[in-house]
């Protein structure tokens, strides 16, 4: 039974322009495959052959605007471009990035900024990096400590940040920086946007030894004294909280729709094992110790796709998407960490070599419920926002 007949794609996909996308990328990147992203990674390379098929087919950019080189579509588009390409094997956290920062360049860039860096994107040929978190900031954006001063007609950078993913095969990193004098009564400082370039004067990367097998890798990076033009900032100055979670909302989507696809993937290989090993004259999958697990995760991650098929549609409809991404994000990080186990539990030693394309997928779906928001500040958001409990810090 293909991964198309398992998990229908009627239940999700309404519409049919989407369940067409869903079939035309499964069959791009299914001609490449779970073993051709493993190799990538083992050998510490790009699978800049694959990249470059969705660029040109329109995958990368069913999200950005057509005046810039995009299908014009939303994030439900880039949902099933994203969870299609994992559910074949290969989860590309670059396009999670793309989720982030074209929203942002889309709504709050000026049209040199648009022209510049979104007919890139959605064609592959440009990359765009994001850098937001810091050793001593955390969750609690108010206090990063990478600042931004007005010198002149321009900016000068300083300041450090952390995880920052992929960042080696961009062209520029949207920053987000302290930037004027702190106001109100927690004396919080403003916060702008800048677009750095990658190869400026005063930016140093250092690589982060991480478990994520991904071929985008993990970096600390460094601003000293960068020097930046006026038309380096995004959007208005001082107004960064605000843009950030423009892009902040379909990073978590965008993370839930390659959890949602990994746990596809993890289905898939558990049920095909299942069927077809047999023990003492009969398959695996008749008992129920092997299928009823399966059948449950399989209930899991069908609830995950469908809320964050629903998260998607509500940024996509200008509504507030807060508390539906927050939830598709913690349900589909917990539903593939649970298909995962239990398809390398239904593999048996097998569950553990490579070659069966399931141990290596472990940490990239524990990264999602880390990151891009840890479960704990998700909880804190619905115990206050949906339930009205006071806030907890």
């Amino acid at each position: 039974m293909s991964s198309e007949a398992l998990f229908s794609s009627s239940l999700v996909d309404l519409a049919d322009h989407h369940r067409e996308l869903r079939e035309n990328v499964g069959r791009l990147v299914g001609k490449f495959g779970r073993r051709y992203y493993q190799e990538a990674v083992a050998n510490d390379r790009q699978p800049t052959e694959l990249w470059r098929e969705l660029g040109a087919a329109g995958f990368l950019g069913v999200h950005i605007p057509e005046a810039y080189g995009g299908g014009g579509g939303g994030l439900a588009e880039l949902n099933i471009a994203i969870e299609e390409t994992a559910a074949q094997g290969c989860p590309l956290l670059s396009m999670v990035i793309a989720s982030i920062v074209s929203p942002i360049i889309a709504k709050f860039g000026t049209n040199q900024l648009k022209s510049e860096w979104l007919p890139g994107i959605a064609a592959g040929t440009k990359k765009m990096s994001f850098a937001i978190t810091e050793p001593n900031a955390g969750s609690n954006t108010h206090r990063v400590s990478t600042t931004a001063e007005n010198k002149g007609n321009g900016y000068v950078l300083n300041g450090a940040k952390y995880w920052t993913s992929g960042i080696d095969q961009a062209e520029a990193v949207m920053v987000v920086a302290r930037h004027g004098q702190p106001t109100g009564e927690h004396q919080r400082s403003p916060l702008s946007l800048f677009i750095v370039p990658t190869k400026a004067n005063g930016l140093t990367t250092h690589r982060i030894d991480a478990a994520v097998r991904t071929p985008e890798k993990q970096f600390s990076v460094f601003f000293d004294n960068v020097q930046l033009g006026p038309e380096s900032l995004v959007g208005e100055p001082g107004a960064g909280l605000a843009q950030v979670f423009v892009g902040l909302n379909p990073e978590r989507i965008s993370a839930a729709a390659i959890n949602n696809g990994i746990s596809r993937f993890a289905i898939q290989k558990g049920a095909d094992y299942a069927r077809d090993r047999t023990v003492w004259k009969t398959s695996i999958g008749a008992h129920q110790g092997v299928s009823h697990p399966l059948a449950e995760s399989y209930i899991l991650v069908q609830s995950a796709r469908l809320m964050t098929a629903r998260a998607a549609e509500l940024c996509d409809r200008g509504e507030n998407a807060g508390e539906a991404a927050n939830m598709a994000k913690f349900a589909a990080a917990d539903a593939s960490l649970k298909a995962l186990d239990q398809a390398i539990q239904i593999h048996g030693g097998n569950g553990f070599s490579y070659e069966y394309g399931l141990a290596d997928l472990w940490f990239i779906a524990r990264l999602h419920k880390t990151a891009p928001v840890s479960r704990e500040m998700i909880l804190n958001f619905v115990a206050q926002h949906s339930l009205g409990l006071p806030k907890s810090y």
